[in-house]
């Protein structure tokens, strides 16, 4: 007679392969306490209405649209460049399904407080709905709008390998750098602010 396994300890076997690979994945993917790229990052509790109280008309109008999603793809997104020429322009593309993006984003809320009243920040949200969007706006709010990009057209015009990304502009509205990946850290994200804003 042949070996055979009954259902029980099929069962059994199974469900310690899943707690296995559970507890697995849990170590593998551990952040250090404290580190802004955790997997559930608090929002920044930041004043942005006073941080940006003397940004000047142009960016004052544009964190006037604080959080909104503005529809229209690549052209919107050309558009909201135009306007703003002069100032630098920091562009964070992101999605709510995206995990790296959430972990960053706190660091964007304490940038944009902190530099938003000389350099301009700017959302892109990417591959989204716009309900799933507004409502991790609602758990991270940002004092800038992001254009809807349903259909992946800034990224592809960004040549960006995936999400999250961040493209600086010059004041001239040329692209002096774009970052692929994530933020892990506040030093890194102010240090190219100030390098590629400058």
């Amino acid at each position: 007679m042949g070996f055979r396994i009954t259902k029980p300890v099929a069962i059994s076997a199974v469900v310690g392969v899943i707690c296995v690979a559970a507890v697995a994945y849990a170590l593998a993917s551990r952040e250090e306490p404290g580190d802004p790229g955790a997997a559930n990052p608090e929002s920044a509790a930041t004043d942005y209405e006073a941080a940006l109280s003397d940004a000047p008309r142009p960016l004052a109008e544009l964190y006037a649209k604080g959080d909104a999603l503005i529809p229209g793809g690549l052209d919107a997104y050309e558009a909201e460049l135009a306007k703003l020429e002069g100032h630098p322009v920091v562009v964070n593309l992101w999605a709510s399904w995206c995990g790296p993006c959430r972990s960053e984003f706190p660091l964007f809320q304490r940038a944009a407080a902190e530099y938003g009243d000389r350099v301009a920040f700017l959302g892109v949200d990417s591959l989204d709905t716009d309900p799933a969007a507004e409502t991790f706006l609602e758990q991270f709010p940002v004092p800038y709008p992001s254009i809807t990009d349903p259909d992946r057209e800034i990224w592809d015009e960004l040549r960006l390998r995936g999400l999250p990304g961040t493209a600086f502009y010059a004041a001239d509205g040329e692209l002096e750098y774009l970052r692929n990946g994530p933020y892990t850290n506040e030093d890194d994200l102010i240090a190219e602010i100030e390098r590629y804003t400058g």
